[in-house]
């Protein structure tokens, strides 16, 4: 069996100084007499420990959000569209009326057929369609930083969201493994009027 741990005069020091700031859990029981250790002297070194209380929100500075993947940004964004027609998409149960795939295409070709097709799908009064832009090449990862795996795949619900598309679309989603799983998006059109 190990020996206990003994606490730094500095970790002894902080503990006191939470200890003291705390209130007991069973107030009828008597408090317990404090080990009489001798505090350090204020001249340890530049640490300067903040004042809390309990329950107060941690204060982090200057950090950056985390980047959220494109298919956990639409998975978690709200339903604009019927619920029970979306849970019948989300399960691949809804055939789609039209398809194109923009997988082997740059960014530069994909963008205007991505344009055509939709708005060419809505004036032909299309409801469900399907976008392939194929999951993305593996890469061998050896710089420093990482490489954008997909730019297809996470390019297109961008371009979907900004005009002229967004008038003429109301939901988008990652397919359903029978219709491409994360390649593909499920792209659901507003009625023409």
């Amino acid at each position: 069996m190990k020996k206990p741990r003994h606490l730094s005069p500095v970790e002894r020091a902080l503990w006191d100084k939470v200890a003291e700031r705390t209130a007991p859990l069973h107030p009828m029981r008597p408090p317990t007499q404090p080990n009489p250790i001798q505090k350090p002297k204020e001249a340890l070194g530049p640490q300067k420990i903040r004042s809390f209380t309990v329950g107060e929100k941690a204060v982090r500075e200057n950090v950056k959000p985390r980047p959220t993947s494109t298919a956990l940004q639409l998975r978690t964004a709200p339903v604009q569209m019927d619920n029970k027609s979306f849970g019948k998409m989300k399960k691949g149960k809804l055939k789609p009326e039209r398809r194109i795939d923009l997988h082997g295409m740059t960014l530069a070709q994909a963008h205007p057929e991505l344009i055509s097709f939709i708005l060419g799908s809505h004036a032909a009064g299309k409801r469900l369609v399907l976008v392939i832009t194929g999951k993305g090449r593996a890469r061998h990862d050896t710089g420093p930083m990482p490489a954008m795996r997909g730019l297809l795949r996470t390019q297109v619900p961008q371009w979907l969201s900004l005009p002229p598309l967004t008038s003429v679309v109301l939901q988008v989603t990652p397919a359903h493994i029978r219709h491409g799983g994360e390649g593909a998006y499920y792209i659901y059109l507003r009625r023409r009027n």
